[in-house]
């Protein structure tokens, strides 16, 4: 069983940053993609960014490119998400996730799943 805990949430004005985190814990297979996804309140869940264990690639969604940013040089199983530039339409609930093996596409399914951090942005 792997768990997921998410912290790091918060409220910030516009043009704010922020930096969630999430830690991993359990039994994980050294090659495993942990992602960032968001829902906000009557929207569907956007996966906004998926990092591949082996290699270190990130793939990030168009919404969220050039201004949030996932560190790479972090401990094993442990996920950062730089949130740079913040706007309004960023306010939702993150979530990070873990699947095992390689990286699905951003809007494709993972394994195991955090409870959460909220993040609100004021204008």
């Amino acid at each position: 069983q792997v768990q997921l805990v998410e912290s790091g949430g918060g409220s910030v004005q516009a043009g704010g940053s922020l930096r969630p985190s999430c830690a991993a814990s359990g039994y994980i297979y050294s090659y495993y993609c942990m992602g960032w996804f968001r829902q906000a309140p009557g929207k569907e869940r956007e996966g906004i960014a998926n990092f591949y264990s082996s290699g270190g690639r990130i793939d990030y969604a168009d919404s969220v490119k050039g201004r949030f940013i996932v560190p790479t040089d972090t401990p094993n199983y442990t996920l950062y998400l730089q949130m740079n530039s913040l706007k309004p339409e960023d306010a939702a609930m993150y979530y990070c996730a873990l699947v095992v093996g390689n990286c699905p596409p951003l809007s494709g399914s993972y394994r195991y799943w955090g409870q959460g951090t909220q993040v609100t942005v004021s204008s």
